[in-house]
């Protein structure tokens, strides 16, 4: 009973400060993606602190031109997604005739008239300009927070694991520390490394198909594959909708209108069972039930934060309880 109340207050706990914890976890995954780059440098005498600035900073600027570049197509899509979704609806016809049919009954039997009431459809939200000026600050502040604190961890982590090594009493604890926390670092470091390496890839093969094909906007579509593929499972398959969308939208034969859809499904089922399995290794693959089970609960605490984050955070955890004497039923109970 009280390990139960201890979860539930743990839970409510990181739902409560979830402003501060995304921010924070955040930046440290960030951190610990950059450091090997942090400590090349400064085997090479470059100061850790100058280099993670340069380093930020340059992602900084990397992810200002990108945004700049797919900000018009984005706003374009956003507009006039709800007129080109109406002009899918004839390719869509013969799929849908019947369940529509099965609605109009089900709704007749429902209905205290008979059916012959009309039925109301909510209107459309909209999003005005003072909603995005208002939510400006907040976003900026968030994203300020976030870089301070990959400057910090990344210029000075190491001066921290120095004084908690001195602060640990005994030789021998210290040097289980620095060998549990040297591992820990490199392979989530590896981890986040080359997971974001294989999500680059995919999005970039996933805009060269979509060229072939030409199919507007593909550097936009190639980009939301990468970001939505740091979610296992659930990313691929809203990205394989979203380009079945995107090919009824700009093809009328049906077999070509399914092409762009059925080639990224291809790719994302031969990077999760050949490539991501090859490189990444079998002390990092979780079982997929873990995988969804932590994607559910972290996506209902932190929203799509919690689920680009759950997997990161579930192999940070993997790792350490591997190494922790009494913890490593967890580590094996979410392998694969």
């Amino acid at each position: 009973m009280l390990l139960v109340l201890l979860i539930l207050a743990l839970l409510y706990t990181v739902a409560l400060i979830k402003g501060l914890l995304i921010p924070l976890v955040l930046a440290a995954f960030i951190g610990l993606a950059l450091n090997p780059l942090v400590a090349w440098a400064a085997r090479h005498h470059v100061p850790r602190a100058a280099s993670a600035s340069l380093l930020v900073a340059m992602l900084v600027l990397a992810s200002v031109l990108a945004i700049g570049g797919l900000m018009e197509p984005t706003l374009r899509w956003f507009h006039t997604l709800p007129a080109a979704i109406h002009s899918i609806a004839p390719h869509l016809r013969p799929m849908t005739r019947q369940l529509d049919a099965a609605s109009r009954v089900t709704m007749s039997l429902m209905s205290p008239a008979g059916g012959r009431e009309a039925i109301r459809h909510p209107a459309a939200a909209a999003i005005s300009a003072w909603d995005l000026i208002s939510a400006a600050p907040r976003i900026m502040a968030t994203i300020l927070t976030v870089l301070m604190l990959t400057v910090f961890f990344l210029g000075y982590g190491e001066q921290l694991l120095r004084r908690l090594i001195q602060n640990t009493p005994g030789f021998a604890r210290q040097r289980d520390v620095v060998s549990v926390v040297r591992g820990i670092q490199a392979e989530i470091s590896r981890y986040m490394l080359v997971t974001s390496m294989i999500n680059f890839l995919l999005g970039l093969l996933t805009c060269g198909w979509l060229w072939l094909l030409h199919v507007p906007d593909a550097m936009l579509w190639g980009t939301v594959a990468m970001l939505a593929n740091f979610i296992p499972y659930v990313g691929a398959v809203t990205t394989t909708v979203m380009l079945g969308l995107v090919g009824l939208i700009n093809f009328d034969a049906m077999p070509m209108a399914l092409l762009p859809a059925l080639g990224f499904a291809v790719m994302t089922a031969l990077e999760g069972n050949l490539l991501t399995p090859l490189i990444v290794g079998r002390k990092m693959r979780l079982s997929p039930i873990a995988i969804l089970i932590w994607l559910l609960i972290w996506g209902w605490l932190w929203g799509i934060a919690g689920a680009l984050l759950a997997v990161p955070m579930l192999t940070c955890l993997k790792l350490i309880a591997a190494r922790v004497p009494g913890w490593r039923w967890f580590a094996i109970m979410v392998s694969h």
